[in-house]
């Protein structure tokens, strides 16, 4: 899908009010447990291939049931898209609801895949 100039405008904005993090990192912190994946992709996306370990909450729906899957406004959240647009906007949107430590990666899923980190696929998280 192609970007408009006023989308990737509007995603320039996003992008200096979040932090972005490295596949790598991201990866890292998840494993750990010290932050929450969220793919924010569309369900036939997500099924395609996610990051092991995500949750899907799409951009559709994303401010609508974050409260009720992550009541923690202090929990640590990396958002992802296909290329880490969509991210950025769900990232600063969810900073204003409160959330107090979302980032998104650098890169979306494409990044993710390009490094060769661990993909799933189907409907649950791994």
């Amino acid at each position: 899908m192609e970007q408009t100039n006023r989308f990737q405008k509007l995603v320039a904005r996003a992008k200096q009010n979040i932090t972005e993090i490295s596949p790598a990192e991201a990866r890292r912190q998840a494993e750990a447990g010290d932050a929450i994946l969220i793919d924010v992709r569309e369900e036939t996306d997500w099924r395609e291939g996610h990051a092991q370990g995500a949750r899907n909450l799409s951009r559709g729906v994303i401010e609508l049931e974050i409260e009720d899957q992550v009541p923690d406004v202090t929990t640590p959240i990396v958002c992802y898209c296909g290329g880490g647009s969509r991210s950025a906007l769900v990232a600063e949107s969810l900073q204003k609801m409160g959330y107090e430590n979302v980032r998104s990666l650098a890169g979306g899923m494409r990044a993710w895949k390009e490094q060769g980190l661990p993909v799933a696929k189907g409907v649950n998280s791994d």
